[in-house]
């Protein structure tokens, strides 16, 4: 009978070390999953934090024209066609020189090149140039008039875009605007979210032209000398239209009690 008394104590010591063995990690775990939940965030996490972002725009007239204009030349002769470009960007580019006046219009050249013209047979059966004349400022007037009576030369292109002195003051006004719009949405949120302010947390600036640098170019049907020298006496009608500067505010900020 003792025997099976002590043989009974020990199954029942053992069942108890069991419990214990099986309950005790289910504690320790448990332990440390209220640890965790009680201690506070490390330094630097978000907390508190909104993202948002405000917008200012303007429409402005562009008041930059760049008339684009061109001369080209064929001939068997590779330097005689050379020396015929010259010759007339030469004299166009004298009279427009003159006509300059700092940045109410300025004068570059461009595109100065020769290429040799080709048979059916591979060889070379002659040679193109062109050369390149453009016209650029705020005279609008000016630069129209002057276009259309440089000999030689005939328009290929135009196009308007906004002058640098233009898009700077207005982008000025336009970063004022939209940052007192993010600071008062960023206000207004967190009184929503129920905090009574904000500090800013991280915040860019971006500036750009909505739709577009510069007015698409018209490109001219290119004309005959006949056609060309009838066009010359009128001035190029022109018109700049509208564009639309915008400034746009993005950044986090949290809310504070």
């Amino acid at each position: 009978m003792s025997s099976v008394l002590r043989a009974s104590s020990s199954v029942s010591r053992l069942s108890r070390s069991s419990s214990l063995r099986v309950l005790l990690p289910a504690l320790l775990l448990g332990a440390v999953t209220a640890v965790q939940a009680q201690t506070p965030p490390p330094a630097g996490t978000p907390a508190h934090q909104l993202s948002l972002s405000a917008s200012a725009q303007t429409e402005v007239a562009r008041d930059q024209l760049a008339v684009m204009l061109q001369v080209t030349r064929e001939g068997s002769d590779a330097a005689q066609v050379q020396t015929a470009l010259k010759q007339v960007l030469d004299t166009a580019l004298n009279e427009a020189r003159r006509a300059t006046d700092g940045q109410q219009m300025t004068v570059r050249t461009s595109g100065f090149s020769i290429q040799p013209r080709h048979g059916r047979d591979g060889r070379i059966s002659g040679w193109s140039g062109s050369a390149g004349l453009t016209l650029e400022g705020r005279d609008a007037a000016r630069i129209a008039a002057l276009s259309g009576r440089l000999p030689g030369m005939t328009i290929v292109s135009t196009g308007y875009s906004l002058s640098r002195e233009a898009r700077e003051r207005h982008e000025s006004a336009l970063t004022e605007q939209a940052i007192r719009r993010f600071r008062e949405r960023a206000a207004e949120m967190s009184r929503h979210f129920g905090y009574s302010g904000y500090t800013v947390r991280e915040v860019t600036v971006q500036d750009a032209e909505v739709d577009g640098g510069m007015r698409p170019p018209m490109v001219m049907a290119r004309m005959s000398p006949a056609m060309a020298a009838a066009e010359a006496a009128a001035p190029l009608p022109t018109e700049g239209g509208q564009a639309t500067l915008g400034v746009t505010v993005q950044g986090t900020v949290t809310m504070t009690r």
